[in-house]
C-alpha cells in the first residue's frame, strides 16, 4: 500500500461553498508526490452556535426517551451519516452522501462538540457516506466507487495536508455501469479478522432476472470483504437489497446488518431486516424474499415469477416495520446505559419517504440473548416525526457509542448529532 500527502484550497463552512470547491481537481496524484497542494493551511469551521442550534435544542425536547435518559445536542454538521469514533482521543469523523468527510472534536471533554471543519478538504470525495476505523488506527473512507485509508487521522487531521492510501482505486469497488444515485451509499466495518466488510446496496427497486447471477457474483446487494489493503477480495454475503449498516457482535464475532426492502408494494409490505451472518457464502433470500413475504412474482417483481427459491436462505433475526429504513446500528459497548441494554443493538430509523402515514424517525434497540440470537424490538427514542402534521423534524442515520458509553445520534435531515446519556431516576 502507498501513502501519499495532499493539501487544501480554501473551502467555506456551509455546504454551498465547501461542494463547489470539492467539484475542483482531486489532488490524490499530487501527494503520491509528496506534494503540497496549497499554502493556505486554514480550513473553515462549522459555526456551532446560533438560532439553526437552539432550534434544534428546542426540537429534542419533543423526544421521548426511557426514564433516566436525556438527549442534547452534540455537534452542528451538515449532511451528518454515518460516524467513526476515533480511538485514541476525544473526536470523530462522520461520512456525507455529498463530497465531504467532517472532523468533529470534544477538545474539552465537556460532551459538546467544540470545533467541525472538513477533513480533507482538497480531496474530491464523492459520496463518502462510509468510515470506520482499523485496529490499528487507520481512517477508512468508503466511498461510492473507491476506498481510502488515512493513517492516524485523527493526530494529523488538524492542517490540510494528510498522509492518505488507496484500498479500492475510483471505479473498481463495482463497474462503473452500475454506479447510480440510488443505493449507492456504502458502509464498512473492520472485522475480528482484521479485514474490511463493505455493504453493496443493488441500484434496482428490485434487480432484474438477468442481473441476478452477475450481482450475486459481484457482491452487489450483499457485503463483500477484503484485506486491509483491498487485495483478497471476495463475496461475504448475498442476498440482500440495500445494506446501510452493520457492526460485529464483540461476545461471539458474528456480523448484524439492516437491509432496506422493496417499495411500492403498499404501506405495510414487506418487512425490513435486522440479519445475521454467521459464516461467509450465506444468502439472505432477496430478490426471492423481503422477510418472509415472496417479493419474486410481486407486482415490484413480475419479471422474477419464474425464479427458484434460493436454498438455505437465511431470514431475518428481526422483521422490522414495513418502510422505516433502518441505517446505521451498533452493539452497545458501554457501561453507562442499564445493564438491559449492554450487548443489545442500537438501531437509526430514517423514516419511510413512500408510505402514508409516514413512519419511523426513531431510535430502536433489540435485546441480544445468550444463544446469540435477537429478543424483541422495541423503541427507544421518538419524536422526530410529528404525528400530528406527519412532518419530520429530524431523520437519525447512525447510532456510535462514545468512550463513555453516551450514545451519539447522527440526522442528515436537521444536520446535527445528538448524544444521548443516562444519570439515572
Amino acid at each position: 500500500m502507498k501513502f501519499h500527502r495532499f493539501g487544501t484550497v480554501a473551502v467555506a463552512a456551509l455546504l454551498a461553498t465547501a461542494a463547489h470547491a470539492q467539484q475542483g481537481k482531486d489532488n490524490l496524484a499530487a501527494m503520491q508526490q509528496m506534494k503540497v497542494a496549497t499554502t493556505d493551511l486554514n480550513i473553515p469551521v462549522v459555526p456551532q452556535a446560533g438560532k439553526n442550534a437552539d432550534a434544534i435544542r428546542n426540537n429534542l425536547k419533543k423526544i421521548k426517551l426511557p426514564e433516566g435518559f436525556k438527549i442534547d445536542l452534540f455537534a452542528i454538521v451538515p449532511d451528518a451519516r454515518h460516524m467513526a469514533v476515533a480511538p485514541s482521543t476525544n473526536m470523530l469523523f462522520v461520512g456525507t452522501r455529498k463530497t465531504t468527510v467532517w472532523a468533529v472534536t470534544d477538545r474539552n471533554s465537556d460532551g459538546v462538540a467544540d470545533e467541525v471543519k472538513a477533513f480533507a478538504p482538497s480531496l474530491n470525495f464523492k459520496v463518502p457516506n462510509g468510515v470506520c476505523w482499523t485496529k490499528d488506527g487507520f481512517l477508512i473512507v468508503a466511498e461510492h466507487n473507491r476506498v481510502l485509508t488515512f493513517p492516524a487521522a485523527e493526530f494529523f487531521y488538524e492542517g490540510p495536508d494528510v498522509a492518505v492510501g488507496t484500498v479500492v482505486p475510483q471505479g473498481k469497488l463495482i463497474p462503473t455501469e452500475y454506479e447510480s444515485y440510488n443505493h449507492g451509499a456504502r458502509t464498512c466495518r473492520v472485522g475480528p479478522d482484521n479485514k474490511l466488510y463493505i455493504t453493496l446496496g443493488q441500484p434496482f427497486n428490485v434487480q432484474p432476472a438477468d442481473k441476478i447471477d452477475e450481482f450475486n457474483r459481484l457482491g452487489i446487494g450483499g457485503i463483500v470483504r477484503m484485506d486491509l489493503d483491498g487485495k483478497n477480495r471476495e463475496v461475504f454475503a448475498i442476498g440482500a437489497r440495500n445494506s446501510v449498516g452493520q457492526d460485529f457482535n464483540p461476545k461471539d464475532g458474528t456480523l448484524w446488518w439492516t437491509d432496506n426492502q422493496t417499495d411500492g408494494l403498499g404501506n405495510d409490505i414487506p418487512p425490513g431486516e435486522l440479519n445475521r451472518s454467521t459464516k461467509k457464502g450465506e444468502h439472505f433470500g432477496y430478490p426471492y424474499w423481503g422477510g418472509h413475504y415472496k417479493v419474486a412474482g410481486s407486482p415490484a417483481a413480475t419479471d422474477l415469477k419464474d425464479m427458484k427459491e434460493p436454498a438455505n436462505a437465511v431470514f431475518p433475526q428481526v422483521e422490522l416495520p414495513a418502510h422505516q429504513a433502518q441505517l446505521g446500528m451498533t452493539f452497545y459497548s458501554g457501561k453507562q446505559f442499564p445493564a438491559k441494554y449492554r450487548g443489545g443493538v442500537f438501531m437509526a430509523s430514517h423514516g419511510s419517504w413512500n408510505r402514508s402515514p409516514a413512519s419511523g424517525a426513531l431510535i430502536q434497540y433489540v435485546p441480544v440473548k445468550a444463544d446469540g440470537t435477537a429478543g424483541k424490538l422495541e423503541t427507544f427514542a421518538e419524536g422526530w416525526l410529528d404525528g400530528e402534521t406527519g412532518i419530520y423534524n429530524g431523520r437519525p442515520v447512525d447510532v456510535a457509542v462514545m468512550k463513555d458509553g453516551s450514545l451519539l445520534i447522527s440526522d442528515d435531515y436537521a444536520g446535527a448529532i445528538y448524544r444521548v446519556t443516562y444519570s439515572g431516576n
